[in-house]
């Protein structure tokens, strides 16, 4: 028994030791190449060394805990990784000094990577939060370095990406070289913060994307982000900061931002961890289209990826070379048509304003941003500066009306401006004089044009209901004269009309029901004559003395208006003395009736086949 109780015992020793996991590093307990920390309280982030698919360095790194692909979201040494995968290196540690030096050491004691505290620290400490942000702090929780002063390829909730003026540090993200390298590559994003503050993407000295300027409730260039409804944007532009993060209210939602190198170029994505399907789920990216890319219609053009060809010029100018540009090559830009008055020989008064909608700003960097000017301070503002070129509001209401407040003014070329199709803020662009005018032509070309359409269009449609309203007046008239011959009426040759609503060019007259209905005494049994495929037939004789037969259509019958009308133009067109003649048809609702000459001396089948059973019709 006594082997048995000592088994029970290890195993709840282990129990217990799995269920308080290791969440620290101390003065001499560091953290072996076989260990892992996990983050607390509730332990979302793994702290611990790995080795990427494919490669043969060993890195420190911080991991999600709940996510069952291993995805990296930030390396300490990934300038400087221990040689060998983490397999070969199980004497690589991460330990803390009594003074508070955080360092990776090899195997042999051989420091790869360390940060030293500016001050010593008392009782230090190093551990992982639930946020992913490693910490180096002291025995009072005063946090002495940080993770996320350093990010490495991925922004997390909380994250804060941009300049830190107190600290003076510029927190950019820097994709991995390759999936198998995390060393830093050549794409990299990073917040500008001259002019009106935006994000960049570079790829080494070339600009691959641009996300626009705040304007108080997303970037101007990234038109679904207040989409996702779980996140909260922060955006701080003031004296000791210029800072972009986000905020993941819903704590079971794991999403990040990731930096990677695509290629020749950048791109930067928000995905989803979808734990049902064991995936990450792509929400945005950007670039996205061929307007995303930094300035393809150069100076002055603008970029809609609705159109063909997607550039275009400003109202007011042409193309620098239209040679290039029939080529579709539009990174020249365009030119003014006519110079500004301002500063030449008219006066600001000269100038106007045309109205750009839905745009994507152009590069703020070398713009001057004013908060404290309304919109139309900014107007004039912008018209007594004779280098002003354009103006937009600072910031919008989140509703995107125009009376936002706060003042960005342009003194250069505009550069990477882009259009969307219903989303993006208003561009207010200086124009001289005759451009403007020629701007009000055109405008009132298009109101000549709007009100002359309108007007044939009215037109058309009254021609359209006179033409109705006769075609019915004509086909009441048939009816009515119908309905009086039938009734006895026959001094005009009244059997022969012009035409009727159901045939084409068939000379019949129309009998209405109440006509035939009293010929055939209520189409009485007693005057039935027989039944065929398209219904039972009557005799009947109308007032003025004349006998006829009157076949009706069985709402049984398979047969219908078509077959009818079939009927109608064949015996119709079938005139002969030996063959029944056809006196006319009524219509009327549901019932359909052919009126024929009745044949006293039976039917031709009689003299044919004898006394075979047959029908009349």
């Amino acid at each position: 028994m006594a082997p048995f109780a000592c088994y029970i015992l290890l195993s709840l020793v282990l129990a217990s030791t799995a269920c308080h996991a290791r969440d620290t590093v101390t003065p001499g307990q560091p953290l072996a190449a076989n260990e892992t920390l996990l983050s607390g309280p509730d332990g979302k982030f793994v702290l611990g060394f790995f080795t990427p698919p494919g490669a043969n360095n060993t890195y420190l790194g911080v991991w999600y805990s709940k996510v069952s692909v291993r995805t990296v979201v930030w390396v300490a040494n990934r300038e400087h990784p221990v040689p060998g995968d983490v397999a070969a290196n199980p004497g690589a540690t991460l330990s803390v000094s009594a003074t508070g030096t955080l360092a990776i050491a090899t195997g042999n004691s051989t420091v790869v990577w360390s940060v030293h505290p500016a001050s010593a620290l008392a009782i230090p400490a190093a551990r992982v939060l639930d946020n992913g942000n490693l910490v180096l702090a002291d025995a009072g929780g005063a946090v002495a370095w940080q993770g996320f002063d350093y990010p490495t390829d991925t922004l997390l909730p909380d994250m804060k990406l941009g300049v830190d003026f107190a600290k003076g540090r510029n927190r950019t993200l820097t994709a991995w070289k390759s999936p198998s390298d995390p060393s830093p590559g050549p794409v990299v994003m990073g917040m500008v913060a001259s002019g009106d503050p935006e994000v960049f993407i570079w790829n080494g000295a070339d600009t691959v994307w641009r996300s626009g300027p705040w304007d108080g409730v997303q970037f101007a260039g990234v038109p679904d982000l207040v989409t996702y409804n779980d996140f909260t944007y922060s955006f701080i532009n003031n004296a000791q900061e210029v800072t972009y993060s986000f905020h993941v209210h819903n704590e079971s939602v794991i999403s990040r931002l990731g930096l990677t190198g695509t290629g020749s170029n950048g791109l930067i994505q928000r995905s989803t961890w979808v734990a049902a399907a064991g995936t990450w789920e792509l929400y945005w990216y950007a670039p996205k289209d061929q307007c995303d890319a930094v300035s393809p219609c150069g100076p002055n053009g603008v970029c809609d990826p609705n159109s063909l060809p997607a550039c275009s010029c400003l109202r007011g100018f042409v193309p620098r070379s239209p040679a290039a540009w029939a080529l579709r090559d539009g990174r020249d830009g365009c030119v003014r048509s006519t110079p500004l008055g301002c500063g030449r020989n008219g006066t600001a008064a000269d100038d106007g304003f045309v109205t750009v909608r839905h745009t994507k700003v152009p590069d703020t960097a070398r713009s001057v941003l004013d908060m404290g000017l309304s919109l139309e301070q900014c107007r004039q503002a912008c018209l007594r500066n004779c280098s002003c070129t354009a103006y937009a509001s600072g910031n919008v209401s989140e509703d995107r009306r125009e009376n936002g407040w706060g003042c960005v003014v342009w003194s250069s070329g505009l550069t990477d401006l882009r259009v969307y199709a219903d989303f993006g803020q208003d561009l207010f662009v200086r124009l001289a004089a005759a451009d403007l005018g020629s701007a009000s032509k055109s405008k009132k070309a298009r109101t000549v044009i709007a009100v002359v359409a309108s007007i044939s269009a009215l037109a058309f449609l009254l021609a359209l209901a006179g033409f109705f309203f006769w075609s019915r007046k004509k086909k009441l008239a048939r009816t009515t004269g119908s309905s009086k011959w039938s009734g006895g009426s026959r001094s005009s040759n009244p059997r022969r009309y012009e035409g009727s609503s159901h045939d084409d060019d068939l000379e019949l007259p129309i009998f209405d029901l109440g006509t035939i209905a009293a010929a055939t005494d209520g189409f009485s049994i007693d005057n039935k004559l027989g039944e065929g495929g398209f219904g039972p037939v009557y005799k009947g004789k109308l007032e003025d003395g004349q006998e006829i037969a009157v076949k009706t259509l069985s709402k049984t019958s398979m047969q219908g208006l078509d077959e009818f009308k079939n009927e109608v133009m064949l015996i119709a067109k079938l005139q002969h003395r030996n063959l029944v003649r056809l006196l006319g048809y009524s219509i009327s609702g549901q019932e359909r009736i052919l009126v024929y000459e009745y044949m006293e001396n039976k039917s031709l089948d009689y003299f044919l086949f004898g006394n075979l059973p047959t029908f009349l019709f």
